[in-house]
């Protein structure tokens, strides 16, 4: 099994990225994250982070972007951007209410993410979803991640943020093992029922089953660090969270 890289969604420093982004990349590649996930561009054209990226040696993992931007005209503004940063992930981080306030909303979403996945096939590019714990409380007698990825094709990638899901009350296991050769990404996100500030190593998220899973399948391209609550700065943060994420072996 090939070794699954380490990126970091920049949402996880935001705050070191507006001030500083060429800043920021450098102190991610130097901690040894291998790519990033980008939440924004912070006023940066996709020429200048990509000649950032290439000084650096990262990759593009992936970006978040709402939905507007991968509908009508804009999707192909969307697909030139990250043609030029490499990025093949358009990811949705989640929807309007209207796209997601009954089992028959989250029916219509699933046909819209099929039209769109077909129309990024030729472009070698992917689009799918990454939950927050909405999606694991039952709505019109189903859960809304099993309404949209049991009528999703498989090009749709199921971005199971593990933290959240575990916020909503799922095991994150149980939905990667229902959902095989789905997971292209992975939100690798700690989860405590006690400590609102645990990193990864420090939460209740049953990393051996996680990696034993998404190791074993072949899709699975990125795992992709995102810690939303701090205890040290965030630079600090996930640098301690792929410290230990190394002291696993990964």
């Amino acid at each position: 099994m090939a070794r699954i890289p380490i990126a970091l969604q920049l949402y996880s420093i935001r705050h070191d990225c507006e001030k500083d982004l060429p800043g920021a990349l450098k102190a991610v590649a130097e901690m040894g994250y291998e790519g990033v996930d980008f939440a924004g561009y912070y006023g940066y054209d996709a020429p200048a982070i990509r000649a950032m990226l290439d000084d650096l040696g990262l990759k593009a993992a992936g970006c978040h972007t709402g939905i507007q931007t991968l509908l009508g005209d804009e999707l192909q503004k969307t697909v030139e951007f990250n043609h030029i940063l490499g990025n093949k992930y358009l990811i949705v981080p989640g929807l309007p209410e209207t796209y997601c306030n009954s089992r028959e909303a989250w029916l219509k979403t699933a046909e819209l993410f099929n039209e769109i996945a077909a129309k990024l096939q030729p472009e070698g590019m992917f689009t799918g979803y990454h939950n927050h714990h909405i999606e694991f409380a039952p709505l019109d007698g189903e859960l809304p991640w099993d309404t949209f990825f049991a009528n999703t094709v498989s090009d749709v990638v199921m971005q199971i943020d593990l933290g959240n899901a575990m916020h909503g009350g799922a095991d994150p296991v149980v939905f990667l093992k229902r959902y095989p050769g789905r997971a292209r990404t992975v939100h690798l996100k700690a989860y405590s029922a006690t400590n609102d500030t645990a990193l990864i190593g420090e939460d209740d998220v049953d990393w051996d089953e996680v990696f034993r899973v998404c190791d074993a399948d072949p899709v699975t391209e990125w795992y992709i660090v995102e810690q939303e609550s701090y205890a040290y700065p965030p630079l600090e943060c996930v640098h301690r969270c792929l410290q230990a994420l190394r002291a696993m072996g990964k």
